[in-house]
C-alpha cells in the first residue's frame, strides 16, 4: 500500500504581492499546476488555459494555482504580459516541487540539468494528493482535468 502524499507546511507569495500558506488550503480542493518556467511557450497555453477555465473549475469547487520556482516579481511580469487571471506561487526554495517530486533531471540535446516536470494535483481538504497528472503536455491538459474533476 503506497503512503499518501501530503502538502508540507508553507508560506510562499503569490502573484500581487500576497502570501498563501498550508493553512489557506486546509478545508479546500485545491488544483496546484506545476510548470518550468514563466513565459516559455508550453507554460503559457498551460496558464492561459487554466485562466480561461477559472470560473469553471471554481464552480467544480476547486480553487487553482500555478506554481513554479520563478520569483514573485517573474509571475508578476508573466501574469501582466499574458493577461492571466490564475494566481501563481514563487515557490523559489522548491518546498512544494520538492514535496511532490516534480524537481526532476532532465535532459536536453544531450545536456542534464534540474527542472519541474510539467504535473498537476488535486490536493483533498485534509492536504493530501487526491490525484495526480505527471509529464503532462501543456495543450489540452487543463481540460482534461477539469472534464475529469467533473467526472
Amino acid at each position: 500500500m503506497t503512503a499518501a502524499i501530503s502538502l508540507p507546511d508553507f508560506d510562499l507569495a503569490i502573484t500581487g504581492g500576497g502570501r498563501i500558506s498550508a493553512a489557506d488550503l486546509r478545508g479546500k480542493r485545491t488544483l496546484l499546476y506545476f510548470y518550468p518556467k514563466d513565459d516559455t511557450p508550453g507554460c503559457t497555453i498551460e496558464a492561459h488555459d487554466f485562466s480561461r477555465l477559472l470560473d469553471e473549475f471554481r464552480a467544480a469547487g476547486v480553487e487553482v494555482y500555478g506554481v513554479s520556482p520563478d520569483s514573485q516579481a517573474s509571475h508578476d511580469k508573466f501574469t501582466a504580459k499574458c493577461e492571466l487571471t490564475v494566481p501563481l506561487i514563487a515557490d523559489t526554495d522548491k518546498v512544494l516541487c520538492g514535496a511532490l517530486s516534480v524537481w526532476i533531471e532532465k535532459s536536453m540535446y544531450g545536456k542534464t540539468y534540474m527542472g519541474v516536470e510539467r504535473s498537476t494535483f488535486l490536493i483533498g481538504p485534509d492536504l493530501q494528493v487526491a490525484e495526480e497528472w505527471r509529464s503532462v503536455k501543456a495543450p489540452g491538459h487543463a481540460q482534461a482535468v477539469l472534464d475529469q474533476i467533473r467526472g
